[in-house]
């Protein structure tokens, strides 16, 4: 497990929620010092503890860890595009509406029929 990668990537996914790392860390039953254990004592989280995390802020574990093997988008060298963070770091009712609202639009300009009509 990289560590550095591991906090990197906590810091960076909590940013795109708005939300504080110990804050992520503390609501999601992480434990609140779980990012200052990693950084200063070297501790390497249990699994549970990451999937907690990864849970809280909408990503998958993998993504947290920085596993992924998907092809970077453009511009991207984690493999997860701004958009796509930001659409996942949402609860599930607004991630639905933002859906509808790109449904919405997509429909206006006449690139895509709505499987519900």
């Amino acid at each position: 497990m990289d560590q550095e990668k591991l906090v990197q990537n906590i810091k960076k996914y909590c940013e795109l929620k708005g939300v504080k790392p110990t804050v992520a860390c503390k609501e999601s039953g992480a434990g609140k010092s779980l990012i200052s254990q990693i950084e200063t004592r070297g501790i390497i989280p249990s699994v549970s503890k990451v999937q907690m995390l990864a849970n809280y802020l909408g990503v998958t574990t993998s993504e947290l860890l920085g596993e992924e093997n998907k092809k970077p988008a453009a511009g991207d060298g984690d493999g997860v595009s701004e958009n796509e963070a930001i659409f996942r770091a949402l609860p599930p009712d607004l991630q639905e509406e933002a859906l509808r609202y790109m449904r919405y639009l997509a429909a206006q300009a006449g690139t895509h029929e709505d499987p519900k009509d």
